[in-house]
């Protein structure tokens, strides 16, 4: 497992999908609240003038040298829904995003968020 403060330093490393395709750049963690585990990343795609967010699961990603591969397709993450550089996830889009990649979606009892970003 991944720990937090390691994957940290990872911040503006690429970020591949299992075949090496680099995907983008590492952009921030975000953990799972319940455990407080690295659950997604955010990696900065698009084009200079046009980049966005988009989420990937950390769920089996290997950190190499300069690197972190996910388990997912270039072209999935991509297809992900995305935000802006300087935007906040809000608490109503987190679903979808876990949908996207067919993982289950458990808010906390009273509605907290399930990610939250370290």
């Amino acid at each position: 497992m991944i720990e937090a403060a390691d994957i940290r330093e990872w911040r503006t490393q690429d970020v591949v999908d299992p075949g090496g395709h680099k995907i983008g750049a590492m952009e921030s963690v975000y953990v799972d609240t319940s455990t407080d585990a690295p659950a997604m990343a955010t990696v900065q795609i698009g084009m200079p003038t046009r980049h966005r967010l988009v989420f990937v699961p950390l769920d089996g990603a290997i950190v190499g040298p300069g690197y972190l591969k996910v388990g997912y397709s270039k072209s999935l993450v991509k297809k992900c829904p995305a935000m802006g550089t300087d935007e906040v996830l809000p608490a109503a889009e987190e679903e979808a995003i876990f949908r996207h990649y067919d993982l289950p979606y458990t808010p906390g009892t009273s509605g907290e968020r399930q990610l939250a970003r370290r």
